[in-house]
């Protein structure tokens, strides 16, 4: 389904002016908010972070997010590269596929793969929105979900095959049903500025916000999503925005972890009280975290994987 509305999508450049704009006007950040929010401290034990895949040229190199599919491969989408790939347990490249700006890359309740595409600005003329094909077939081939879902990045999908995406510079998650139309009443609902990184957990979905200096974590339940609330801020410093990416749940639906893009950080947040630490730091533009579920030895409740901006992938084991 096309959008009536078309808008070119400047991506990270926008998003870079946006929150230009923002810092000049003191960002969105009350005074009170800033008093209450706490900057997160190191956590009391860190993760130890290698390197998976050696990166490239910075941003030239940008891997931009990541998913298991569950059958011992790593999907990675490359922004800039216009590609599609596909990582084996010891790190080998099994293929790759070709596919203009892909962002947001999930595993649905079908055992498909859906990722975003047309993310990257340079693509905008060839049009956006979101695809999906067969980790299993020995030449993935993308057949088209939706499009004319301008500005779009992150992405998440629900048990009953409901699409969830971001939009980074305008207001309303918007949700797109099995049959590729968008839930317009859902999408005014969920009227969260800004929003990045999406995960579900249970009946919640979690949003981390690039555009907002107060870097907030946001709660939105999806049957209600009018009702959605602020977990956490985490940053007290409107000078200091962590500019927040993309955000997976712990194994077993336990506390999320954020990826801080400006910091290179990744932040843990109990989902019931907000209280966050820096988990592991010395990260290069972090963009996307994930769990290795069905990914050869590696253990979904003691690692995470991490797509950069710089190319690389690093895995994270939690101490």
């Amino acid at each position: 389904m096309t959008q009536r509305e078309r808008r070119p999508n400047g991506h990270r450049t926008a998003l870079a002016a946006a929150l230009l704009s923002a810092l000049l006007v003191g960002g969105t950040q009350t005074p009170a908010a800033a008093a209450e929010a706490q900057s997160p401290a190191p956590c009391a034990r860190q993760a130890r972070t290698e390197v998976f895949r050696a990166g490239g040229a910075p941003l030239l190199d940008w891997r931009e997010n990541l998913e298991f599919d569950g059958r011992g491969t790593l999907w990675v989408t490359h922004i800039t590269g216009h590609r599609v790939e596909a990582y084996a347990p010891d790190g080998t490249l099994r293929t790759s596929f070709p596919l203009n700006g892909p962002g947001g890359i999930r595993r649905g309740p079908d055992g498909m793969m859906y990722v975003n595409y047309g993310v990257n600005p340079l693509t905008s003329a060839t049009g956006s929105g979101v695809v999906r094909f067969d980790p299993a077939a020995a030449e993935p081939r993308p057949e088209k979900v939706v499009d004319g879902l301008s500005g779009i990045n992150g992405l998440a999908v629900d048990g009953e095959g409901n699409l969830y995406l971001s939009r980074e510079l305008a207001t309303g998650i918007l949700k797109v049903r099995p049959d590729g139309t968008v839930d317009e009443r859902w999408t005014k609902a969920a009227d969260v500025f800004g929003a990045n990184g999406l995960e579900i957990v249970g009946g919640t979905l979690y949003a981390s916000v690039i555009t907002s200096t107060s870097s907030p974590v946001v709660r939105i339940p999806l049957d209600d999503p009018g009702s959605h609330s602020t977990v956490t801020e985490l940053s007290p410093n409107p000078l200091e925005a962590k500019l927040l990416d993309d955000l997976t749940a712990l194994d077993g639906g336990g506390d999320l972890v954020v990826a801080s893009f400006r910091d290179g950080e990744l932040i843990r947040v109990d989902r019931d009280s907000g209280r966050s630490c820096v988990l592991a730091t010395g990260l290069r533009t972090p963009c996307s975290v994930r769990v290795p579920r069905g990914f050869g030895g590696h253990d979904p409740r003691r690692e995470l994987f991490v797509a950069e901006a710089s190319g690389r992938i690093v895995k994270v084991t939690l101490p």
